[in-house]
C-alpha cells in the first residue's frame, strides 16, 4: 500500500506538508535543478511517485537556493537516502548556447529568468548535502546530466575529458539510464539493510575491479590517447541493452568506477502503471508563487505514447539514455489517460502533443531485437542509405491510436508535436500513406516539423542520418496530401549548422537545396553542441570518425561556427523568425 494516505496530493515539499501527513521525516529527499512540476513527464516526479507506491516516505526540493541552507534543510535528513538530479535538461546545456554565451531565459524555472538553475547542477546539490549533512546517509544520483557522464566524457564547456561523475561529486551511487527498476530495487534494498551494489541499473566506485566485468580503458588512458578514448565510447554504447549487456569496469586514478549491467526495461504492464500515478500535472504551489513555469504550458495536457528511439542519431543522447528498444503503453491506458483530461477544469480541449522520442515509432518493434537486444558492431535499425530488413515499420496502430483519441467527447484537437521520422512514412508502404493522411487532416496546425538537419551526404554520413532523397519523396507525399485536403500547411525544418566533418561548402549546398529543392528560405537552425553520450561528441572531440579512425574536419573557432549558420539563415531572417516567435508567444500550435 502507498506511504501516501492522501493521492490526490503533490509529494511534500516543506515541513509544514509532512506534518499534514503524519510524518515527522522522511525515507528519501529527491532534489531537482527544475521547480518540482509534478507530471508523468519529468523525471523526478516520476521517481517520487515510484518510490511513494512502494510504501516510502517521499519529498521534493525544487531548485535549491545554493547560497544557504534553508532549502537544503527544509524537510531535514532522509532516513534511507538523498536522491540528485540536475534537472529534466543537462544544467550546461540550459545554462549556456553552443557559442556558451549565457542563456537568460529558462523554460523549467518559476518566472522563466534563468536564475535558480547553478552550472554543473549535479556536482553542486551533492557538495551542499556534504556541506549541511556530515556523515549523512548515501547520496544516489540520478537524470540525464548524471546518467550522460558516468564513465570518462568529453565536456565541451571546459573543453576536456572529465571523470566519470562520481568522483567530481563524491556522490555514493548513480542509476543510469531511465531508471524505474532500478530506484525499485534501491529502495528496497535499502530499507531492508541491504547493500545495493548488486543492482543492476547502478553504478558505484571501488577499490577492487570486478573482474569478470569488461575492463574498459582507464581514464588516464584516454586521456593520452584519443583512440582509447574512442574504444571506451564505442563499448560504453553498445553496453546498453539489458539482453545482453555486460557490466563495465573502468581504473581511475587508484580507484574503479564499476557500471553493473543495465535493468530490465518496463513491460507494457508496468508502463501503465507508472503512467497512471496520481499526479498533479501542475507545479507544486510552493514553486508556482514565484512565476509561471513556461515548459507547463507543453507537457500539462501532453502523452507519453512510449520510451526508447532506435533512430540512433549520432548527435543525440536518446539511445544512450533511454535505450534503443521501444517499450509502449496501452491503447486502453492511453485513453484513459486522453479520457481524463476531459475532467480537468483547465484543460480547453487541445491535448499538445501525444509522441515520445520519435512518435511514430509507437506500436512496433524488431522481433529479433525484442528476443536479442539489440544489434552491435556498428549494425543500426537505420542508417544514411536504408532500414535495416527485420524493422517491420508499420503504422496501423499508431493510425487507430490517434483516431481513437480523437472520438473522445471533449477532445477538440490532439495535436503530435514530438519529433517524426519521415523516413518511416515513406518506408511504410503499406501504412505509411494513412498515417500522414491522418496527422495532415487531423494532428497538425498550419506546419508540421521535420528534422533532415542537412543534406550533404557527407555530413548526414558523420550525423547518422538519411539521405535527402527520402526528404524529397516525403515533401511530395505531403504536398499531396494537403492539396487533397484543401489544406495550405507547409513544413518546418530543423538544421544543424559546424556538426564534425561539415564545412562551409556543405552549407552553400544546403541552402542551394533548401531554395531550389524545398523553394523556401530557413529562418531558424541552430548550431551543434556536442553532449556527453553522444558519438557526435567523440568526433568533436578526437576529430576522427569513431567508426574508421579516420581524421575529419571540425569546426571549433566559434565565429566560423556562427558563419556556417548565417550562410543558411542571415542575420535578418533570424530576426524575422524572432519577433514571429514573439509574437505569437503563448499561441496553441
Amino acid at each position: 500500500m502507498s506511504a501516501n494516505n492522501k493521492p490526490n496530493k503533490f509529494l511534500p515539499t516543506t515541513k509544514e506538508e509532512m506534518k499534514e501527513r503524519g510524518w515527522d521525516e522522511l525515507d528519501v529527499v529527491l532534489i531537482t535543478g527544475d521547480a518540482y512540476i509534478d507530471s508523468p513527464f519529468m523525471g523526478i516526479a516520476v521517481v517520487g511517485r515510484i518510490l511513494e507506491d512502494i510504501g516510502l516516505r517521499v519529498g521534493i526540493i525544487g531548485q535549491p537556493d545554493v547560497n544557504s541552507d534553508v532549502d537544503i534543510k527544509r524537510m531535514g535528513e532522509p532516513k534511507l537516502f538523498w536522491g540528485v538530479s540536475g534537472g529534466s535538461i543537462d544544467s550546461m546545456v540550459s545554462n549556456y548556447t553552443a557559442t556558451k554565451k549565457f542563456r537568460n531565459s529558462d523554460d523549467y524555472t518559476p518566472g522563466g529568468k534563468n536564475e535558480r538553475r547553478p552550472d554543473r547542477a549535479t556536482m553542486v546539490y551533492t557538495n551542499m548535502i556534504r556541506r549541511y549533512f556530515k556523515n549523512t546517509v548515501p547520496i544516489v544520483l540520478g537524470g540525464i546530466e548524471a546518467s550522460l557522464r558516468r564513465l570518462t566524457h568529453y565536456d565541451y564547456w571546459s573543453n576536456k575529458l572529465r571523470k566519470p561523475i562520481l568522483f567530481d561529486t563524491k556522490a555514493d551511487y548513480m542509476i543510469y539510464g531511465m531508471g524505474e527498476q532500478a530506484i525499485i530495487d534501491l529502495g528496497n534494498t535499502l530499507r531492508n539493510g541491504g547493500d545495493p551494489k548488486h543492482i543492476n541499473g547502478l553504478c558505484y566506485i571501488s577499490k577492487e575491479p570486478v573482474e569478470e566485468y569488461i575492463q574498459i580503458p582507464t581514464h588516464q588512458e584516454c586521456l593520452d590517447e584519443k583512440e582509447k578514448y574512442i574504444d571506451l565510447f564505442k563499448t560504453f554504447y553498445d553496453n546498453n541493452d539489458p539482453v545482453y549487456s555486460k557490466g563495465l569496469c573502468q581504473g581511475v586514478d587508484s580507484r574503479y568506477l564499476i557500471q553493473n549491467p543495465p535493468s530490465d526495461h518496463m513491460d507494457e504492464k508496468h508502463m501503465d502503471k507508472i503512467a497512471s500515478y496520481p499526479y498533479q500535472r501542475d507545479v507544486h504551489p510552493f514553486d508556482g508563487k514565484h512565476g509561471k513555469v513556461k515548459c507547463l504550458e507543453t507537457i500539462k495536457f501532453s502523452i507519453m505514447t512510449h520510451h526508447g528511439c532506435w533512430g540512433e542519431c549520432n548527435f543525440c543522447a536518446i539511445a544512450a539514455h533511454q535505450g534503443r528498444t521501444i517499450r509502449t503503453r496501452s491503447e486502453e491506458n492511453i485513453l484513459k489517460e486522453a479520457k481524463h483530461f476531459t475532467t480537468i477544469k483547465d484543460f480547453k480541449g487541445i491535448i499538445s502533443d501525444v509522441g515520445g522520442p520519435t512518435a511514430n515509432m509507437y506500436g512496433y518493434e524488431c522481433k529479433k531485437k525484442e528476443k536479442l537486444g539489440t544489434c552491435v558492431e556498428n549494425k543500426r535499425c537505420v542508417d544514411a542509405h536504408r532500414l535495416c530488413r527485420t524493422m517491420k515499420v508499420d503504422h496501423s496502430r499508431n493510425i487507430k491510436l490517434l483516431k481513437d483519441i480523437r472520438q473522445i467527447p471533449g477532445i477538440k484537437k490532439a495535436f503530435v508535436a514530438s519529433g517524426v521520422r519521415y523516413d518511416l512514412i515513406t518506408a511504410d508502404k503499406k501504412h505509411g500513406y494513412d498515417y500522414l493522411k491522418e496527422m495532415v487532416d487531423h494532428h497538425i496546425s498550419g506546419q508540421m516539423k521535420v528534422a533532415p538537419e542537412h543534406t550533404s551526404d557527407e555530413v548526414l554520413h558523420h550525423m547518422g542520418k538519411p539521405g535527402k532523397q527520402t526528404l524529397i519523396d516525403f515533401k511530395k507525399m505531403y504536398d499531396t496530401l494537403n492539396k487533397e485536403s484543401g489544406k495550405k500547411q507547409f513544413l518546418t525544418y530543423y538544421l544543424i549548422a559546424a556538426h564534425p566533418g561539415c564545412e562551409d561548402k556543405h552549407m552553400h549546398d544546403l541552402k542551394q537545396f533548401t531554395t531550389h529543392e524545398l523553394k523556401m528560405n530557413p529562418e531558424q537552425a541552430q548550431v551543434f553542441i556536442p553532449t556527453p553520450g553522444t558519438y557526435s561528441a567523440v568526433m568533436y572531440y578526437t576529430e576522427l570518425d569513431p567508426f574508421t579512425k579516420k581524421k575529419i574536419f571540425v569546426e571549433k573557432d566559434p565565429r566560423k561556427k556562427e558563419k556556417q549558420k548565417e550562410i543558411v539563415v542571415p542575420r535578418t531572417n533570424h530576426n524575422v523568425a524572432r519577433a514571429r516567435k514573439m509574437s505569437s508567444s503563448g499561441m496553441q500550435g
